[in-house]
């Protein structure tokens, strides 16, 4: 797995963060990754990732909480 990049969300307006990481997803190719970082859990994001993109992607958490998670998203 080669993680492409970081994608710190924390001062991303909240509206705009989802748009962001799927477009950031989105250009991924097969193996490739990004790290998320994230002032909460983003388990509404999973959720949303799995009505999405249905059997693309790798969710790992790396860090949870409390102050800070960090995901590991990857495109298989």
């Amino acid at each position: 797995m080669t993680v492409k990049t970081t994608l710190d969300v924390r001062t991303i307006v909240p509206r705009e963060r989802h748009p962001l990481i799927f477009k950031s997803f989105d250009g991924l190719q097969p193996g490739e990754a990004f790290e998320l970082v994230n002032d909460h859990d983003p388990k509404p994001l999973l959720y949303q990732f799995k009505a999405e993109r249905p059997g693309q992607f790798d969710w790992k958490y790396l860090e949870q909480g409390p102050e800070v998670w960090r995901v590991q998203v990857a495109r298989q």
